[in-house]
């Protein structure tokens, strides 16, 4: 037998409900006939909040039940992972670098060379993950004070961060200003290093990273360390070519 639902949606000239769409498609992903009802103008959508004593669209109902909306239609099915810890964020940018110092070293060289991968790779890092801080400093911030060790002594620290990650990245890239790009970028690294270790594998706190910004679910832990200790050792190896 089919496995019937109905939706409520709002679908006007001007405007398409993105998670009216959503909850049609979570439906028929999972095997169910969708009656889709457009509420087409504003008189229709007041007329059917009231009904149901609803404030928002979609509403969702399987059989006689009704579910809710797109949220509590993703809980009806086990699917809500909006709480749940995940690496995906990090997955996905650093599998974008990686292709990007890849593309970019060959345009340079038009060969492989692996110390200039690893070179460009970490900075192209750097560059992403400040611009996922940058997107919302305050979030960024209230994050990262549960755990970096100068941001708590110094709240400014927080604002400061995303901005030296960047312009260190961007200069290390072009290989200009070495000499100032290297020692801020150590200097970060290092205690961002220091405030994961201390953090996690000697007060064995379960915190969310704010390496790609506020508001993440990517857990604090080895993936941060080690991002911490690639930066770190980058910036030494640029300094320590810069020197000699």
């Amino acid at each position: 037998m089919t496995k019937q639902a109905t939706v409520y949606r709002m679908v006007m000239d001007k405007h398409v409900c993105p998670y009216g769409l959503k909850a049609l498609d979570l439906l028929k992903s999972k095997g169910f006939s969708v009656r889709d009802h457009h509420l087409t103008n504003r008189e229709a959508i007041d007329a059917f909040k009231k009904k149901y004593s609803v404030k928002t669209t979609p509403q969702t109902f399987i059989g006689e039940s009704h579910i809710g909306g797109y949220e509590d239609l993703k809980k009806y099915f086990g699917d809500d992972n909006q709480n749940k810890t995940t690496y995906k964020p990090i997955i996905a940018i650093f599998s974008t670098t990686f292709l990007m110092a890849i593309v970019t070293m060959w345009a340079i060289k038009g060969t492989f060379d692996a110390l200039k991968l690893i070179e460009l790779f970490i900075t192209f890092s750097m560059c992403v993950l400040a611009i996922f801080k940058l997107q919302n400093l305050e979030a960024f911030s209230l994050q990262f004070l549960g755990y970096d060790l100068l941001a708590q002594r110094w709240v400014k620290y927080c604002y400061i961060y995303p901005f030296v990650e960047m312009l260190a990245g961007v200069a290390m890239i072009g290989g200009v200003f070495t000499i100032v790009a290297a020692p801020a970028a150590l200097f970060i690294s290092t205690i961002g290093a220091i405030s994961v270790f201390k953090a996690v594998y000697i007060e064995k706190r379960e915190l969310k990273c704010a390496c790609v910004g506020g508001n993440s679910n990517v857990p604090l832990g080895f993936i941060s360390l080690t991002e911490n200790l690639m930066m770190m050792a980058i910036s030494i190896a640029m300094l320590s070519k810069y020197l000699v």
